[in-house]
């Protein structure tokens, strides 16, 4: 038989599926075989990980490494460098690795609770509490001893694939390359870590309207023949927290201490969907009678592997006109009673009946740190303008459409025309995001930041600019460097691009992980 078809055979009898592998595992237990388990990502192999394997096979008869799946591994973008077929194959190709085994989970505990070692080995770097950047560890060894195994650290070597990939091949474009690099010459990756740590701190208050996102999926059944009009077969149907509320669930996922401000209808499907999203102690929302909870649904074709998703068209349910004077007076009052407690106020003004006039200036008088996002769409365009709506803002962040409609020109010099604006707010810090072209930050006249788009896989744009908007916020909070904080708000849309809509909030874990990846050179 020739070689490469005997190295073929030797990766396919060493690779088990998620599904086998507890069964094939449970048999080799049964024939008294000691199980050692390693798990990682192991996206370019190198000695630190042969030794690793090598010094964990010597702790038992059977070593089965699992590797988590490149859906999700959660490194920031570019990463895995290698697919799953690549790692597989490299790591089967060691004569001491029994089997290999893709786990479809981001974290170690579905993996182990899989193989159930009697021996579950780490890195020697993981004796040291700053090396568990996801927090995720403690729950690896909970379930390591609760299914009867023990905890080993090996490797007498140790290298760091994030830092190989970053330096010697190309993961990011050559742009996000020079910027990450450049970054990372000031600040290193735990230096990252302890700056995400410090929002634990931050006090934030979430102003703005609340919309939920409704996605129907369809299946595209083409024109109809007498009307010509589109045609598509019901499939499923998502209901989404957007607006303001997943301006507050991305930030809940960074600091306990955060309520939120809004208004709500009275429909019966609000409150229980409302729930899921908010705690009692951290709801300020009011409840109103004869308003229109804000739904803002999409028709769109299922997602398919590596696209984007299609979107057929949309239908919003609004109120033609905003709530009376009653309701902003309330409103004002119950501002009155929070807002000077709070560190961070974050506006997410989507025109649609929070941020009154009277509401407006209250904030603008009372905060103590204000961030705005005041946005466009469909239902404002033209009218809910930054510059119109507001007199001042510590910092805020707006897209190319919003800021041309500001200064009511399509051609612009974009950077003077953000330091104008930004002059005009008296604002410490702006942010102009242009989509696949650059994000802008500035801060002082000699402070301005240029950063390329982390993602170009994008799966869909709705709520990347509410992540950004977030981090980047808190980030000017603290009085971070303007890089950092765009930097941080750039690595946040890069994840919310990857998600439909604002299915899930950008998680601390993956934030924290995906950056210190990108400054590992």
């Amino acid at each position: 038989m020739k070689q490469g078809m005997v190295e073929h055979m030797n990766t396919l009898r060493k690779q088990l599926s998620f599904q086998e592998a507890p069964l094939v595992i449970s048999r080799l237990r049964k024939k008294g075989k000691k199980i050692v388990q390693c798990h990682g990502t192991f996206d370019l192999l190198h000695p630190g990980h042969v030794i690793h394997f090598e010094e964990a096979k010597a702790l038992g008869d059977v070593l089965v490494v699992t590797i988590t799946g490149e859906k999700f591994v959660n490194k920031g973008p570019g990463r895995p460098f290698f697919n799953d077929h690549l790692r597989v194959k490299a790591i089967s190709s060691l004569e001491f690795v029994d089997y290999v085994v893709v786990c479809p989970y981001p974290a170690a505990v579905e993996a182990i609770e899989c193989v159930k070692p009697d021996i579950y080995c780490k890195g020697t770097e993981y004796q040291k509490e700053a090396a568990d950047v996801t927090g995720n560890f403690g729950d690896d060894l909970a379930t390591v001893k609760r299914l009867g195994g023990e905890v080993r650290y090996v490797g007498s070597i140790v290298f760091s694939s994030t830092t190989l990939l970053n330096r010697h091949f190309e993961v990011y474009a050559p742009g996000v390359k020079a910027f990450c690099k450049q970054l990372s010459s000031k600040y290193s990756p735990d230096q990252f870590r302890r700056m995400v740590d410090d929002f634990k701190s931050l006090k934030v208050l979430v102003i703005g309207d609340i919309i939920f996102d409704k996605y129907t999926t369809l299946s595209f059944q083409g024109l109809t023949s007498k009307n010509r009009i589109i045609s598509g077969r019901y499939l499923d149907e998502e209901m989404q927290a957007g607006g303001a509320l997943a301006v507050f669930r991305h930030v809940r996922e960074f600091t306990p201490n955060v309520k939120i401000v809004s208004l709500i209808g009275k429909e019966g499907w609000v409150e229980p969907l409302l729930r899921r999203h908010i705690h009692p102690n951290e709801d300020e929302v009011l409840r109103i009678p004869n308003f229109t909870s804000v739904v803002k649904q999409r028709f769109v074709e299922p997602l398919k592997a590596g696209k984007e998703l299609w979107k057929l068209f949309s239908v919003n349910f609004i109120d033609a006109t905003h709530p009376g004077i009653a309701v902003q007076k309330e409103l004002c009052r119950r501002l009155k009673q929070l807002i000077r407690d709070y560190d961070l106020i974050l506006v997410a003004d989507f025109g649609h009946g929070v941020m009154g006039e009277s509401v407006r200036e209250l904030v603008e008088d009372k905060a103590h740190f204000l961030a705005l996002n005041c946005q466009t769409n469909s239902n404002n365009h033209g009218f809910n303008l930054i510059n119109r709506q507001y007199q001042r803002a510590d910092s805020f962040s707006l897209d190319e459409t919003e800021i041309k409609l500001a200064f009511s020109r399509q051609s612009m010099d974009y950077e003077e025309e953000l330091r104008n604006l930004k002059r005009r707010m008296k604002s410490t810090y702006a942010w102009l995001t242009r989509g696949e072209v650059e994000t802008i930050g500035m801060r002082t006249q000699s402070h301005v930041c240029k950063c390329p788009p982390f993602e170009v896989n994008v799966i869909d744009t709705i709520g990347a600019g509410d992540a950004f908007f977030s981090l980047a916020s808190m980030a000017a909070a603290l009085d971070l460097p303007v890089d950092m904080a765009t930097f941080m708000g750039q690595l946040a849309g890069a994840q919310a691009v990857k998600i439909v809509g604002n299915a899930t909030p950008v998680k601390r874990s993956t934030f924290v992980k995906g950056g210190m990846a990108m400054l590992s050179f």
